[in-house]
C-alpha cells in the first residue's frame, strides 16, 4: 500500500513542477477554455430546440417535440463537454515527466 500512495504521491509532485515550470496561464485561456466547454453544451442545446420547434410545426401532436429534443441535445451537449474535459485531464496525467522531473527512488528503507 505504501508503494501505491508514494507513487500517487510522486506523480502530484512531477505534475505540480511541470506546472510550475510551464509558466502561469493567461486569463484568455481560461477563458477559452471555458468558452470552448460552453459551446460544446450550447450548440447540440440549440440545434435540439430548433429541430423540435420544425418537429412540431409539421406534425402537431399532443406531446412537446421541442421540450423533449431540447433536453436531448443538453444531455448531448453535457456528454459531450464530460468526455472533452475527462480526455483532456487524462493527457494531463500520462504527460510524460522530462528527465530533470523525476523523482529519485527512496534510498534509505
Amino acid at each position: 500500500m505504501s508503494d501505491d500512495f508514494e507513487s500517487q504521491v510522486a506523480a502530484k509532485a512531477a505534475r505540480k513542477l511541470r506546472t510550475q515550470r510551464a509558466g502561469p496561464q493567461t486569463v484568455w485561456f481560461g477563458l477559452g477554455m471555458s468558452g470552448l466547454i460552453g459551446w460544446s453544451v450550447a450548440v447540440p442545446t440549440v440545434l435540439g430546440a430548433i429541430l423540435g420547434v420544425w418537429w412540431d410545426h409539421r406534425h402537431p401532436g399532443p406531446h412537446s417535440w421541442t421540450l423533449a429534443l431540447l433536453t436531448a441535445g443538453l444531455v448531448l451537449g453535457c456528454v459531450n463537454a464530460w468526455h472533452w474535459v475527462s480526455r483532456e485531464n487524462r493527457a494531463m496525467d500520462d504527460a510524460p515527466a522530462p528527465d530533470d522531473e523525476r523523482t529519485p527512488e527512496r534510498s534509505d528503507e
